[in-house]
Order: C-alpha cells, then sequence, then structure tokens
C-alpha cells in the first residue's frame, strides 16, 4: 500500500506521529518557545534541545522549510508563529535578571551553565545511535546498522570539540579584547550564533554570544529597549532598536533560513559526522564556562570596545568615575574581562553541586518530554 507524506497532504507520514489539533499544537509550541528564549538566555543550554524535549522540533524545522520555500499551511504557520512569539516573550521578559545574575554572580551561573551543558550530550549521543528517515534530526527509530560507532562520529566529534574549545581559550584569554564588540556586524554575527542555536541540537546561543563577547552587551540592549518602552521614549527605543535589536534580528532571521536547509542537507548525507560535530561543540562548551573568573580591576589606560578608559565624570551621578575617552559614556561593571582566581574550598562544594543540578535539569527536560517511538 502506498504511503502518503507530509509534504503532500498535511498527514503523518511514517515514521511520524499524526499532526495533534491546532489548540494543542499551539500549547506545545508555546511552551517550546518559551524554553527555547529561555535557552537562548543561559549559556550551556540548547534552545534545539529544548524544542526536542517539548516535541516540537520536527515540526519547528519542517515549518521554516516550508515558510522558506513560500508553501504557507496552517499547521506550520502555527507552529512558527507561537513558537518565535513565545521565545521573544521569554528573552523581553527575563533577559535583565539573567544579566545581573551572570554580571554579579558570575562563578555560581557558570557551574550551573556547566551542568545545563553536560545533559546535554546524552540528548545528542542518543541521535547518534539513532536512525533519522527524513532528515530532520530527530531519531526515528533504533539504527538497524547497529555495531560500533563509526570513526566519521569520533572525527566529527574531534573537530568541533578543538574549534569550540579554540574559541572558548581564545575568548577567556582576553583575544580580541580591544575589538568593538557592540557594532553593527559583531550584533549581526552573534544574530546567526544565535540562530543556530535554535536549530542545531546541543549547540548553545548563550554559550556562543559569551565566548564571542556579545552576550552581556546583547541582553543590556534588549533589557534598554523593554525600559524603553515601558517609558514610551522614542529617542531611546530608536537609539537600541537601530544599534542592537535590527542586526541582532536580522541575523537571526537570516541565521534560521540559512541554517535549518544546511543542517537538513548534512543530516541527509552525512548524519554521523554532523552529529559527531554537534558533540564536540558541546563538550568543547565546558572549556569556556570555568567557573572560577571574576572581572578585572578597572585601570585609567585600559583599552575596551576599541576605547581608551580615562578619568571623567559619571553623566547621571556627576561624580568621578572612569570614562571611554572617545564616547565619554562611563565605564559598567560589565564591560570589564575576566580573569581566574583560585577557589576556596566551600566555592569548590558549591560548584560541583550546582554542576549536578544543572545537569539534572537537562536530564530531566529531556525525560519528560521525549517522545514514544511510533507503533507498529
Amino acid at each position: 500500500m502506498n504511503e502518503t507524506t507530509t509534504e503532500d497532504t498535511g498527514s503523518a507520514g511514517p515514521s511520524e506521529a499524526p499532526t495533534p489539533p491546532l489548540p494543542q499544537l499551539a500549547a506545545r509550541s508555546a511552551v517550546g518557545g518559551a524554553l527555547m528564549g529561555l535557552a537562548n538566555l543561559v549559556p550551556g543550554i540548547s534552545g534545539g534541545t529544548m524544542l526536542l524535549a517539548a516535541g516540537v522540533y520536527p515540526r519547528f524545522i519542517a515549518a521554516i522549510g516550508e515558510v522558506s520555500r513560500l508553501k504557507l499551511r496552517r499547521p506550520s504557520l502555527v507552529v512558527l508563529g507561537v513558537v518565535v512569539a513565545a521565545a521573544l516573550a521569554s528573552i523581553v521578559l527575563l533577559a535583565g535578571p539573567v544579566k545581573e545574575l551572570v554580571v554579579h554572580h558570575r562563578w555560581v551561573m557558570y557551574s550551573l551553565f556547566i551542568g545545563l551543558t553536560l545533559g546535554g550530550v546524552p540528548v545528542v549521543w542518543r541521535l547518534i545511535g539513532q536512525r533519522d528517515t527524513d532528515g530532520d534530526g530527530v531519531a526515528d527509530g533504533p539504527d538497524p546498522a547497529g555495531g560500533r560507532t563509526p570513526a566519521s562520529v569520533w572525527i566529527g566529534a574531534a573537530a568541533g570539540f578543538v574549534g569550540m574549545a579554540a574559541l572558548a581559550l581564545w575568548q577567556t584569554s582576553g583575544g580580541g579584547g580591544d575589538v568593538q564588540r557592540d557594532g553593527f556586524v559583531m550584533l549581526f554575527l552573534a544574530g546567526v550564533a544565535g540562530a543556530s542555536a535554535m536549530i542545531l541540537p546541543g549547540v548553545s546561543g548563550g554559550y556562543l554570544l559569551l565566548v564571542l563577547g556579545v552576550y552581556v552587551p546583547i541582553l543590556s540592549g534588549i533589557s534598554a529597549f523593554k525600559d524603553a518602552l515601558k517609558a514610551k521614549d522614542v529617542a531611546a527605543i530608536t537609539e537600541v532598536g537601530l544599534h542592537v535589536i535590527l542586526p541582532v534580528g536580522l541575523g537571526v532571521v537570516i541565521g534560521v533560513v540559512v541554517v535549518s536547509n544546511v543542517l537538513a542537507w548534512l543530516l541527509k548525507r552525512y548524519r554521523r559526522a554532523t552529529l559527531g560535530v554537534l558533540l564536540g561543540l558541546l563538550v568543547g562548551a565546558v572549556v569556556g564556562l570555568w567557573p572560577f573568573q571574576a572581572p578585572v580591576a578597572a585601570e585609567v589606560g585600559m583599552t575596551l570596545k576599541g576605547q581608551t578608559l580615562v578619568q571623567g565624570i559619571d553623566q547621571d551621578t556627576g561624580e568621578p568615575a572612569l570614562v571611554y575617552d572617545a564616547t565619554g559614556k562611563t565605564l559598567e561593571a560589565e564591560d570589564l574581562p575576566t580573569a581566574f582566581f583560585r577557589p576556596a574550598g566551600a566555592q569548590v562544594g558549591g560548584a560541583a553541586l550546582l554542576l549536578l543540578v544543572g545537569l539534572g535539569m537537562t536530564l530531566l527536560i529531556d525525560r519528560l518530554g521525549r517522545e514514544k517511538p511510533p507503533r507498529g
């Protein structure tokens, strides 16, 4: 008997569950979108993994592909629209609190992030051991080949680990410390990086932003944009919108379309190697999340954001402060680079406990959201 596909009729294919009613689909998409938005704020946890946990990942990827090909079906529009809206709401509401926690309680948050990161390893490893008949990155059942893990997985994992670890070490060693990290091009690239995390299970958008050095500037911009909207400050809305929201938003839109289609192509042709690279990226992310680091002491003559710090006056309080020589803006705590420090015993124990908490959180979300394999 011939089987119809979702592309032809919108009904279920041989390896996926039937499309649920639109209200149920919208509800699951809202949960997945909210979790994805939170994941993009938290270095270490992947937005793609959260969509997997909510059970809407394959439909989200399919919806992006259909819309990018101008094939507009109601279920796809519902999934895409609700996921994006819920993710944006989560980001806008939580960007400020998450930024403050990272800036003022760095070792605590980084310890939690490491656990969240490591919790994604079993998710990606399970995909490696499964077959995927439709190329959406979601396991459809046991791999009939079975046996040993092919060499392509380990080669891909090694390449992903080396690349991510090198990027992390470059950032934590102060590489590019004098680069203007909140310029249009850098923020556009940050948007592309964030989009990758929405698509790639196991890759954390927040972490990529962290190692690029734009994590705090973007969260600050989102928080400032929200405050400007509340105050109905048109000038501030325009400034933040043009300098932060626009470049990041363009990067996200372009990144989602490009990365989703590239990922689908790679998974159809080089599934094991591609998943191996994702696994390596995930494990390599831990290198840059060493928790015991703190902001360095600011001093006159230090170069940040391509500018030199000089003694000046805080424009808001009128008190003496370090300011940037070119713009006159006051130095903020979030602008300072970090350096490693020797932790106390209590900090080591606390970090280990937080790591286990983060690990348990990711594993629990994965277990609760794991879909049962199709019957028959």
